[in-house]
């Protein structure tokens, strides 16, 4: 098998495959290649017919039925299949890795020893969350490599996850449930919250269209002057908060009907999901 030395891995010559193409994957790949990332550089396998011929079509790369044969030659390997089949993917492909092979997991719940028990001692590994925002370079991941991993095998799965937005590296694995109840999961509550804002709008006589796009906007601007000014969402909250005015009187009956409570609970029910997702099976 043809390898890469480790000072001369980069996102330029890595051939990556990923195991598995669902949603998170093709916003990866796509996020990749509009970084620049060459189609035949990129790879993956998937079981399904349909969404081989969708990555296919839409991204122009090689794909497989089979791990085993996606994985040949690759310094990456992407391990995005559902947190249920990951043990079984990796004792497959295990014994065809090159031993500087990077495995770079973003299976939720899946801990680091997890991983490495289905992999041969010292195999470069990390774990990530990333979000569906990915696919637009807007996305943010956290990424935690495991002790064993080398320097150039973190920086190259930092390019990685750059190429399809923000990463904050983590160093304590407790950390990564509540990553993927927030971040991972959080695009979900999100839209949910922007539907039930364009909801609003066309029950007080909006076009649909137009509730939709006010809806939109006002998301992705309160989240860029939240951003940019770095100010606290409460403080950002109070200056659109005029005494006796329109918002006051919105934000009261939110308040009554425990929306920052049911946020709250969103996030940790997610949190406590991904633990269970984690924790050892019982024969």
């Amino acid at each position: 098998m043809n390898t890469i030395p480790h000072t001369a891995l980069s996102l330029d010559n890595a051939i990556i495959a990923f195991l598995g193409g669902g949603a998170m994957a093709g916003a990866m790949i796509q996020g990749l290649t509009r970084a620049g990332v060459q189609a035949d550089h990129l790879r993956a396998a998937d079981p399904v017919e349909s969404q081989r011929r969708l990555l296919a079509d839409r991204h122009g790369i090689p794909v497989f039925t089979s791990n085993t044969e996606a994985v040949q030659g690759a310094q990456v390997v992407v391990v995005a299949v559902k947190p249920g089949v990951v043990a079984g993917v990796l004792d497959a492909v295990a014994p065809l890795l090159a031993a500087d092979t990077l495995v770079l997991s973003i299976a939720a719940g899946i801990t680091l020893a997890t991983l490495a028990s289905h992999l041969p001692a010292g195999q470069p590994l990390a774990r990530v969350m990333p979000n569906t925002p990915a696919l637009v370079g807007a996305g943010i991941s956290a990424l935690l490599p495991a002790p064993q991993t080398p320097t150039p095998h973190r920086l190259l799965a930092r390019r990685i996850m750059e190429s399809v937005g923000l990463v904050e590296e983590i160093d304590h694995e407790a950390l990564m449930d509540g990553v993927t109840a927030l971040s991972g999961s959080g695009p979900a509550y999100v839209y949910l919250i922007a539907e039930a804002l364009s909801d609003g709008g066309v029950a007080s006589g909006l076009p649909r269209p137009l509730a939709d796009r006010l809806a939109v906007r006002t998301l992705l601007g309160a989240a860029k002057l939240m951003e940019e000014t770095g100010l606290h969402p409460g403080v950002l909250k109070n200056q659109v908060t005029s005494p006796g005015g329109t918002t006051i009187a919105g934000l009261e009956p939110l308040e009554r009907n425990g929306v920052r409570g049911a946020l709250m609970a969103a996030v940790l029910a997610a949190c406590q999901r991904s633990r269970e997702l984690g924790a050892p099976r019982q024969s």
